[in-house]
């Protein structure tokens, strides 16, 4: 089996016995890609041992970070795996290398008065004032509706930006106050939505009201097409739109999807929300991932009691320095 025979295989392998998304996919298999052009086509996947992996990594070293490197060491090792598993190889050459070692960060979630402004400011005005009527007013009005739904929907209920736009309108059940949502590894998983979201996707839906609508995608592309179908937002749209609205919300730090995420952990547990219960609205498969958010948690109640206790001022010469 060549380089081009395993790559799509191993591609098939990725999506229907793993269930991973298409754009993970394509990610683990650019990876694969990348060490095929460092060992040459004339060196088959069979012939490639862990000197060829380890100089492909540090071929790379000073141009991707420790994750990054993590990640492709992850996902060769992960083709290399299926390969022993079909027989093609007999040993894996990744077998006996390590990780690299990656710094420890915590999540950086936003405030909830940060959220707060998020959720009611709009995006910047980009383009000229719209005419009253039209078509152009038409699209002006759905673009407020459909983005105050998405940023509202990525807070109130912390899914990914993947899950979002994999969303369609029967995957919703406002009634019942839930969604479905269709996880890693093809996992579903109903997580609920708060009514400020509700809310927000009732108005979204109003405007869309006719006969089919459900099964159509929950988020659709605005731009001009001369397509029948709606078209699926695209994830890099979404995280477009984020990144835009907190521009318009005057926020100083970055928003993107996953801080959204991080943002609506981190809340949860302040408010009081049992751990075990926030792995499940994650969709995390292991309770460590979900535990990261107490020490965001606790590094917030330190920040609080620094900022509020007077014992807990900084003191000079035994005199506190506030006075």
């Amino acid at each position: 089996m060549n380089w081009s025979q395993a790559t799509e295989s191993f591609g098939q392998y990725l999506s229907v016995e793993r269930g991973l998304s298409p754009h993970t996919r394509r990610a683990y298999e650019s990876d694969v890609r990348q060490l095929t052009v460092h060992t040459g086509a004339q060196i088959s996947p069979a012939d490639v041992n862990a000197d060829h992996v380890r100089a492909w990594l540090a071929s790379l070293h000073r141009r991707r970070s420790p994750a990054t490197l993590g990640r492709k060491l992850a996902s060769v090792r992960s083709f290399f795996r299926w390969l022993v598993r079909e027989g093609v190889v007999r040993d894996d050459p990744t077998a006996g290398l390590p990780m690299p070692k990656l710094e420890k960060r915590l999540p950086r979630p936003l405030s909830v008065d940060d959220c707060e402004q998020l959720m009611t400011r709009d995006r910047p005005q980009t383009r000229r004032p719209v005419p009253e009527g039209g078509d152009r007013q038409r699209r002006s009005i759905w673009m407020k509706l459909r983005d105050r739904a998405l940023v509202e929907l990525l807070y109130g209920s912390g899914i990914r930006v993947g899950e979002l736009t994999a969303l369609d309108v029967r995957d919703l059940e406002l009634r019942a106050r839930e969604i479905r949502v269709m996880g890693k590894g093809g996992k579903e998983r109903i997580v609920p939505i708060p009514a400020a979201a509700r809310e927000a996707l009732a108005e979204w839906l109003e405007v869309r009201r006719h006969t089919g609508v459900l099964g159509e995608p929950l988020f659709i592309s605005l731009r001009s097409r001369r397509e029948e179908k709606p078209r699926r937002l695209a994830a890099r749209e979404a995280r477009r739109i984020l990144q835009e609205r907190g521009i318009g919300a005057d926020l100083d730090q970055h928003v993107h999807p996953h801080r959204l995420r991080h943002s609506y952990a981190t809340h949860l547990l302040d408010m009081g929300a049992d751990l075990r219960e926030i792995q499940e609205l994650l969709g995390h498969a292991s309770l460590s991932t979900t535990q990261k958010y107490t020490a965001v948690s606790i590094e917030h109640l330190r920040d609080a009691y620094d900022h509020a206790h007077p014992r807990a001022r900084e003191r000079q010469g035994g005199q506190d320095k506030s006075k």
